[in-house]
């Protein structure tokens, strides 16, 4: 296996800039904000030929209370796992009690750390270095994580220390789908609907960090799994607001994380809280995933405890606000308790198998001329609209091309009618269906008309004769 190297410190010191530059992405948020990160991140990362996993943490020592609490066991759990420790201190800062007390619960630890002085650029090395040999972790190492100064060095410095295992050499980094392998699953919904509660109940362990209070999550979380011989990677998101209420730059910046997890993924759960009723965000949030193409799944959360009345009525809202939604399944569930979480995976399977399904392009067209069978299209113009064969034309969403006369103009509710049932007939449940209208090229259009002026005469005269027989006949 790849060695893990976990990156600590107080906040604001610079991890998930170096995580980020390690791992040669923007996975981690960064930003001039200290307890930004609260979970840990893990990524992917090379060295010349030696791959390692790199940890990002929340920040330590500060704020044993609330969530701070949460982050701090999050990172201590982070360094059980390690096999070496980078412990991150800032050098305009120099020495703080906070440093001191990380330097002697990192000793106990007993993992090898190396001690990276961040924020050096521009101070002679010597001197930015100088106060942290008090720490006691061995000789200090320079390095600029905003601008990539010494981290090669370091890195170096701290796998020479570490066996390297059979198996782990590795190219210049990952690809995005070696690095999340399997079916990739966005949680979504609004911020306290029991997101990570729920993440760490399919997982089956305390994962992500669970708070009452909304916002806890910032980051978009990537977690691989195993269950029952499949891989998935849950993707724990950032709540989503409505607009007007998102102030904050932070939450900008999560909000757009988590409508790049949902880009991302093959199948989104979106959590629904049913004591808070179902909202117009809500709506917005099945929106963005109906329109990015995902397979999706509607997790009602907090059903346990709900009388028959209130049931009813969250029942009755769902069909109102998410009326078009007949294409994906409704499970209630409670994320705390475990009441009808295993069922969501299964229907996460049903979906992404349904949205990567090869459609063979008989069975569509006999699907299509069935369907035109027994309802028509509409008159158009006086004109009928053809619809002569369809195809395959993409997955994930399933994507019908059709092809025929004026097939364009082909009426919404009409689309609407189509896409219903192919979605039946192929029981592609679980994903929205896109269909795509060809008009068939008129092949006597923009063709010369190749008679001369003396043939157009003797065509005349040879019609007029047809009809003045034609009139005989009939008297």
């Amino acid at each position: 296996m790849n060695p893990v190297i976990v990156l600590v410190g107080r906040p604001n010191v610079g991890k998930s800039t170096l995580f980020n530059h390690l791992t040669r992405t923007r996975d981690a948020l960064v930003a001039d904000f200290p307890g930004l990160t609260r979970d840990r991140q893990y990524g992917r990362a090379s060295l010349g030929e030696r791959a390692f996993i790199v940890v990002d943490t929340g920040g330590l020592g500060e704020g044993q209370e609330g969530v701070e609490q949460g982050m701090h066991k999050q990172a201590l759990q982070a360094i059980e796992e390690a096999d070496a420790v980078v412990f991150l201190v800032d050098g305009r800062s120099g020495v703080t009690a906070t440093d001191q007390d990380l330097a002697k619960r990192l000793r106990s630890a007993g993992k090898p750390v190396a001690l990276a002085v961040n924020k050096t650029e521009g101070l002679p090395p010597g001197i930015a270095v100088s106060e942290f040999h008090a720490l006691g972790m061995g000789e200090p190492w320079p390095i600029a994580a905003a601008h990539g100064h010494g981290i090669k060095r370091l890195i170096a410095q701290v796998l020479a220390a570490l066996p390297c295992a059979a198996g782990a050499v590795e190219s210049a980094g990952p690809s995005p789908d070696e690095a999340t392998p399997g079916t990739r699953v966005a949680v979504l919904g609004r911020p306290n609907v029991g997101k990570s509660t729920l993440i760490n109940r399919l997982l089956g362990q305390q994962r992500v960090l669970v708070y009452d209070t909304p916002g806890t999550t910032r980051d978009s979380i990537y977690i691989p799994f195993e269950k029952d011989g499949r891989w998935y990677t849950l993707i724990d998101t950032a709540g989503v607001r409505r607009r007007s209420r998102v102030q904050e730059s932070i939450e900008k910046f999560s909000v757009v994380k988590t409508l790049a997890a949902i880009d991302v993924a093959h199948v989104v759960i979106v959590v629904l809280d049913a004591r808070g009723r179902v909202t117009e965000q809500d709506a917005h949030l099945v929106g963005h995933a109906i329109e990015a193409g995902r397979g999706l799944v509607i997790a009602v959360n907090k059903w346990d405890g709900l009388d028959d009345h209130q049931r009813d009525d969250v029942r009755r809202l769902l069909r109102v606000k998410l009326g078009f939604l007949d294409f994906a399944e409704i499970h209630f569930i409670s994320a705390l308790h475990g009441t009808g979480v295993g069922l969501l995976l299964e229907a996460v399977d049903q979906a992404h198998e349904a949205g990567s399904r090869d459609l063979a392009t008989g069975r569509l067209t006999q699907i299509l001329e069935d369907a035109v069978a027994q309802h028509p299209p509409p008159l158009l113009r006086g004109r009928r609209i053809k619809l002569r064969y369809a195809h395959q034309g993409g997955r994930n969403p399933p994507v019908i091309v059709i092809h025929g006369n004026q097939a364009e103009r082909t009426p919404r509710a009409y689309r609407r009618y189509l896409a219903n049932t192919f979605r039946d007939v192929l029981k592609l449940h679980g994903t929205p269906v896109r269909l795509e209208f060809k008009t068939t090229d008129n092949p006597y259009e923009g063709r010369p008309n190749r008679l001369s002026p003396r043939q157009h005469q003797r065509r005349k005269r040879l019609i007029k004769h047809v009809a003045k027989a034609a009139r005989k006949r009939r008297r």
